[in-house]
C-alpha cells in the first residue's frame, strides 16, 4: 500500500507538466540568501557611515552609501520576492502528498550496522545493547581502519565484523548501509555508532513512525531528551537546528527537520536501493546532510523521530570535536545544499 501510494504520486507528478514543474521549483532558500545578503550590505554602510561620523568625514557618506544601499536593496528586494513567490504561490503545489498509515509494512526484523574507529571502550556494549532489542536480528560493524582493538571487542560482543580501509565518514557510512542492504532475510537496517551516544531503547520509536515513512532519521534536537554533558554544545545544538531548517525550507512541504548530523537512522531497503546509486560516499563529516538531501531530492519519504542523546564513550573523531571544527562542517553542509556536493 505504501510503496504503491508512493508510485501513484510519482505518476501524478508527471501527469501535469506545469505542476511538476512549480513543486520541484526551490526557490526558498535562494530567497533567504539574498535577504541576508541584503542585510549584511545595510549593516555594512551603517557600520562605515558610522566610522565616518567620528572621524569627521561627513561628506564621503553620500559617495559611499549608494554602492553598498542599492545592491542591498536589490537583494532584499529580489529576496522578498522569492521567498513570497515560495510560501504563497509554490507551497500548495508541493505539498499534495500526504502520507497515510500503511499495514503492509516489511519484516520488523533489523540489521542494525554501527561505525566505529577506534572504539574499543565502548563498541561492546553497543553491540550487547543492540542485540537484547527484540527487533535486531544481527548486528554488524564496520570498522574504519582502527588501531585498537575495537574488531575483537566487537566480535567478542557477538557481532560480525566488516572492515572499509577507505578512511572517512562517508566511505564508513556508505559501507555500513551496503552491509545492510546485502543481508537477504530482514528488510530493514539500522544505521547507528558505536560510541554509545544513542540506545537501542528508541528502536520503538522509530518502529512507531515508520508506517509513515521510508527512512525515519533520528533527531536529537530536543532538549528534554539530551544528557547534559555530551559533545553537542549549544553551537553545535542550534547549529544542526538552522541548517535542518535550511534543509527543510529547501524542500518545502516534503518534512520538518531539525537535525542534519545525526546518524542514527532505520531506512527500508526498498529505500536503500534507489537512493545509494545516486550517494557520494567521499563526502566526508557532512555525509548525513548529503544523504538527506540526495533522499528527498528523490523523494524518498522521510520522517523525523526524537531519539535520546547520551554522553560519547572515548573521544569524538567526527564534527563535534570541536566548536571550529563543527562550524566548517555545518559550511560545508550549507554549500552542498545550495550549491552543489563535492568530496570532503
Amino acid at each position: 500500500m505504501f510503496s504503491k501510494s508512493l508510485d501513484t504520486v510519482r505518476h501524478a507528478e508527471t501527469t501535469s507538466f506545469l505542476n511538476a514543474d512549480r513543486s520541484t521549483w526551490r526557490l526558498l532558500p535562494y530567497g533567504l540568501l539574498c535577504a541576508f545578503a541584503g542585510l549584511t550590505l545595510y549593516l555594512l554602510a551603517s557600520a562605515i557611515a558610522t566610522v565616518l561620523i567620528i572621524a569627521g568625514r561627513e561628506e564621503l557618506i553620500r559617495s559611499c552609501a549608494p554602492y553598498l544601499l542599492f545592491p542591498g536593496g536589490a537583494a532584499l528586494l529580489v529576496g522578498a520576492m522569492l521567498i513570497g513567490t515560495d510560501l504563497f504561490l509554490l507551497l500548495p503545489f508541493k505539498r499534495q502528498y500526504r502520507p497515510e498509515a500503511c499495514d503492509d509494512l516489511p519484516d520488523p526484523s533489523i540489521t542494525a550496522v554501527l561505525t566505529a574507529l577506534n572504539d574499543e571502550l565502548s563498541i561492546g556494549d553497543a553491540v550487547r545493547d543492540f542485540l537484547s532489542s527484540p527487533f535486531v536480528r544481527r548486528v554488524i560493524v564496520v570498522d574504519n581502519g582502527s588501531s585498537d582493538r575495537t574488531a575483537e571487542c566487537a566480535r567478542e560482543a557477538g557481532a560480525k565484523v566488516a572492515f572499509e580501509p577507505h578512511r572517512g565518514y562517508g566511505r564508513c557510512v556508505y559501507r555500513a548501509l551496503l552491509e545492510g542492504l546485502s543481508q537477504p532475510d530482514t528488510d530493514l537496517t539500522m544505521l547507528c555508532e558505536g560510541d554509545r551516544t544513542f540506545r537501542a531503547s528508541d528502536i520503538p520509536k522509530f518502529m512507531a513512525y515508520l508506517p509513515h515513512a521510508e527512512i525515519v532519521n533520528g533527531t536529537r534536537i530536543i532538549e528534554q531528551l539530551r544528557s547534559r554533558d555530551t559533545q553537542l554544545t549549544m553551537f553545535m545544538y542550534y547549529g544542526n537546528f538552522v541548517v535542518g531548517k535550511l534543509l527543510e525550507a529547501k524542500y518545502l512541504g516534503q518534512g520538518t527537520f531539525t537535525d542534519v548530523g545525526t546518524t542514527y537512522k532505520l531506512c527500508r531497503n526498498s529505500a536503500l536501493r534507489r537512493l545509494l546509486p545516486h550517494l557520494n560516499s567521499s563526502i566526508d563529516l557532512e555525509f548525513n546532510a548529503h544523504f538527506l538531501d540526495t533522499a528527498l531530492r528523490h523523494r524518498v519519504a522521510l520522517v523525523e523521530c526524537p531519539v535520546t542523546f547520551h554522553k560519547r564513550v572515548g573521544v569524538s573523531k567526527g564534527g563535534n570535536a570541536s566548536n571550529l571544527r563543527a562550524l566548517l562542517v555545518g559550511l560545508r553542509m550549507i554549500k552542498g545544499m545550495l550549491f552543489s556536493w563535492g568530496p570532503g
